[in-house]
C-alpha cells in the first residue's frame, strides 16, 4: 500500500510552532527570578487573547460564532491546555531546568496516542507507534542522564511536567473536536480567552509578591506572548486539525531538540553527550511516527466548512 503522511503545509506549521514552544522553557526559567510562575502565565496569555482579540475584529471574512456546546468545549480544551498545563510547566520549571522540561514534553505523544485509543477508539499505525515508542525512549534516556545531577525538587518538577502531559493530552484530543468545521483564529480566540481568564484568577495566589517587571522581563514576556502564544498556537492548531492528534504531538518532540540548544545558549546548561544520542532518537522517532500507510493517512479538509471524517477506521477523526 501507499506510505502517505500529513500535508507538508500542516507538517511545517508544527515544526515552527516547535520551534516557537522551545524557546519557551528558557526564557520562562530566566523569567522565574522577576515575576512568579502563575503571573507569568496570566500577563502571557492575557496580551495573547487582547492581540487574538484584535486579528478577530479585524477579519472580514469572520465565520459565524460557534453555538453554546461548541463554545464551552474550546473553553475547556483552552482551560486543561493553556491554564492547567502551563501552571504545571511553568512550576516545573522553576524546580527542574530548562533541558529537562523541553525533554519530558517527548512522552507527551505516548500520552496523546493513549487517549485518542480511549476516548476516540482511533486507528494506531504500526509506524507512527514505533515513532511514539521511539522518540518516548530518547526522552527518557535524555532526562535519566541530566536528572542525575538533580535533587529532590528536580525530581519533583519532572513529575509536574508529567502531568502537564496529561493536561496537554486532553487539550489536544478536545480541541480538535470542538474545533471541527471552524476557523483557526476563531478557535485560538476562544481557547486563550479561556486559558488567560483562568490564570488571572490563579495569579491572585500571588498578589502579594506582584512587581512591575524591569524592561529586560516586559520584552521577554512580549515575547512569550506574541511569538509563544499567538504565533505558536496559531500555527499549531492549523496543522493540528489536517493530521491526528498523535501525529501532531509527536512532530513537537522536536520541541527538545530545539530547546536544549535554547537551554545551552540562553541558561548556559551544559549538555551530556547521552542526552546528544537521545535527541538524535527523538528525531529518529518523529520522522518514522510521521510515515502513514493507506487511505487513513488521508490529511484533514483545510476548509473551516468541510466535514471533517469520523469513522473508526480513519486517523484524525474528532480532536
Amino acid at each position: 500500500m501507499q506510505e502517505r503522511g500529513p500535508g507538508g503545509r500542516a507538517v511545517v506549521a508544527v515544526v515552527v510552532a516547535a520551534l516557537f514552544w522551545s524557546s519557551s522553557y528558557a526564557v520562562t526559567k530566566r523569567l522565574l527570578d522577576d515575576v512568579g510562575p502563575l503571573s507569568i502565565g496570566a500577563i502571557r496569555f492575557t496580551l495573547a487573547a487582547l492581540l487574538l482579540g484584535v486579528l478577530v475584529r479585524l477579519n472580514r471574512r469572520r465565520p459565524a460564532r460557534p453555538d453554546v456546546r461548541q463554545r464551552w468545549q474550546l473553553y475547556l480544551s483552552g482551560f486543561l491546555g493553556i491554564t492547567v498545563y502551563f501552571i504545571l510547566e511553568n512550576v516545573g520549571v522553576d524546580l527542574s531546568t530548562a533541558s529537562d522540561a523541553s525533554l519530558i514534553v517527548a512522552t507527551y505523544p505516548l500520552m496523546t496516542m493513549l487517549l485518542e485509543l480511549v476516548v476516540l477508539r482511533a486507528r494506531m499505525p504500526l509506524p507512527r507507534l514505533a515513532g511514539v515508542l521511539l522518540a518516548t525512549a530518547g526522552a527518557f534516556l535524555v532526562v535519566r542522564n541530566g536528572a542525575e545531577t538533580g535533587g529532590s525538587s528536580r525530581w519533583a518538577g519532572d513529575i509536574l511536567l508529567l502531568l502537564g502531559g496529561l493536561a496537554w493530552a486532553g487539550y489536544n484530543v478536545l480541541g480538535k473536536r470542538a474545533s471541527a468545521g471552524r476557523d483557526v483564529l476563531g478557535v485560538t480566540y476562544h481557547q486563550t480567552l479561556a486559558g488567560a481568564g483562568g490564570f488571572l484568577v490563579a495569579s491572585l495566589l500571588e498578589a502579594r509578591e506582584w512587581r512591575v517587571p524591569d524592561a529586560t522581563a516586559s520584552a521577554l514576556l512580549v515575547h512569550l506572548a506574541v511569538a509563544c502564544s499567538v504565533g505558536g498556537f496559531l500555527l499549531y492548531n492549523y496543522g493540528l486539525r489536517r493530521m491526528a492528534s498523535s501525529v501532531a504531538v509527536n512532530i513537537l518532540n522536536l520541541v527538545p531538540v530545539f530547546g536544549v540548544i535554547g537551554a545551552v545558549v540562553i541558561n548556559g546548561e551544559s549538555v551530556r553527550p547521552a542526552q546528544a544520542v537521545g535527541g538524535a532518537v527523538i528525531i529518529a522517532g518523529v520522522a518514522l511516527g510521521m510515515i502513514e500507510r493507506g487511505r487513513g493517512a488521508a490529511a484533514e479538509p483545510d476548509e473551516p466548512g468541510a466535514a471533517v471524517p469520523a469513522a473508526p477506521g480513519v486517523t484524525g477523526g474528532a480532536r
